[in-house]
């Protein structure tokens, strides 16, 4: 089964926790394909978030109408991918470039369900380099302070977020302990934030694997 395949299996299953008229939608090749699949509820919809404009760009070509997050006072549930996500349901995110929306979005969400494939769960986080979006002039401030931190962080090259600011993708960062190092990365002068999803992380983990789609809850802290 191609990994494509396996986006369209888990994009499917995700349709299962739309429930209500009002949905958040992250951004991403995954949930792309969960906009596609999620054509065929439509009219169960009133309305949703869109993390990025090229969500919301997608949302509107299927016929679902896009709201601003600051016209809902709570999302009920908010559907997502990641880069790399563990057992603990910690993830970093923001390949895209997104990050910054979808962390909003998740933090209004009372249920967030992550949808991968099964090559995306991983025992320890940082192999894929952690996103920060950072407010430009503070750029070079922002890259010292990460390599004191031990971090590797180049700049994403040609690359402006939705916001306005630009990304440093940040190597190196092996992270035992995910929810102290978001903090501390957004302790910095200048960071907007970063792709570490540790202090909100998913409440529902679908992965798709060959034989199936997967769900892994995240156990009461």
């Amino acid at each position: 089964m191609t990994q494509d395949e396996l986006k369209e299996r888990v994009a499917r299953e995700a349709l299962k926790y739309v429930q209500d008229p009002v949905i958040g939608v992250g951004s991403g090749s995954t949930v792309f394909k969960f906009i596609e699949a999620l054509a065929s509820i439509k009219h169960q919809i009133d309305g949703a978030v869109a993390a990025s404009e090229t969500s919301a760009e997608r949302l509107r070509k299927i016929g679902v109408r896009v709201l601003d997050l600051n016209s809902v006072n709570e999302l009920p549930v908010y559907i997502d991918g990641a880069d790399e996500v563990t057992e603990h349901l910690h993830m970093i995110k923001g390949g895209g470039g997104a990050l910054t929306r979808e962390k909003l979005t998740a933090a209004v969400a009372r249920r967030f369900v992550c949808i991968c494939d099964g090559s995306k769960l991983v025992p320890v986080l940082g192999k894929f380099p952690v996103p920060i979006e950072v407010i430009p002039m503070a750029r070079s401030y922002v890259a010292r302070e990460v390599v004191k931190m031990g971090g590797h962080p180049r700049l994403r090259e040609g690359f402006t977020t939705d916001n306005g600011n630009v990304v440093l993708d940040c190597h190196g960062m092996t992270l035992l302990d995910p929810p102290k190092v978001e903090g501390e990365l957004n302790q910095i002068a200048g960071v907007v934030t970063n792709g570490i999803f540790a202090r909100r992380p998913a409440d529902v983990l679908l992965l798709a694997e060959a034989s199936g789609v997967l769900t892994k809850k995240r156990l009461p802290s």
